[in-house]
């Protein structure tokens, strides 16, 4: 396994995001929603950097079979908090084809949020089939397949305190 970003480099960004977070959302109190389970690691340490008033709900979402996108999107639990006319941000782990944040912010766009912003620890832009709007960025990343802080492979790897590329994948 090869480490792509440290530790270190992803605690001192997902702080700035946070901060950037802070001033863009002074006085608004958003509502964080947290796409399940690869973004937990970072909404985790996202929300701890954040001091303004922010509520928190989860959307779980599948995609992915193995190493690749299936192109089938399905929601396996949706939020409990109401989003009309509240300020949201979604928070990814990662956007890779685009698809299933699209899927996520076309069918909480039909909830009519007053805002919708996109806020994810990892780009892979090379890989995009559908282009999303990206309001926080933590990382622009190759078109490796990663794992860690989060992230995972056959449901293992997620207690990486790093961001790592799998080997042979």
């Amino acid at each position: 396994m090869n480490i792509l970003i440290k530790e270190d480099d992803i605690m001192k960004r997902v702080k700035e995001i946070g901060q950037e977070i802070n001033r863009d959302y002074k006085d608004k109190n958003p509502i964080l929603i947290g796409v399940l389970k690869g973004a937990f690691v970072f909404l985790a340490d996202l929300l701890r950097s954040i001091e303004i008033s922010v509520e928190l709900d989860f959307l779980s979402i599948h995609s992915y079979e193995g190493t690749q996108s299936s192109g089938i999107v399905r929601i396996n639990s949706d939020l409990t908090l109401n989003i009309q006319d509240r300020d949201v941000i979604i928070v990814e782990d990662i956007i890779d084809s685009g698809r299933t944040i699209s899927y996520i912010i076309e069918n909480l766009k039909t909830r009519r949020p007053r805002s919708l912003a996109i806020c994810t620890l990892l780009n892979k832009k090379e890989h995009r089939a559908v282009e999303v709007p990206l309001t926080y960025v933590g990382f622009n990343i190759p078109a490796v397949f990663v794992i860690g802080y989060g992230l995972d492979y056959g449901n293992n790897y997620r207690n990486l305190k790093y961001i790592g590329v799998l080997n042979g994948k």
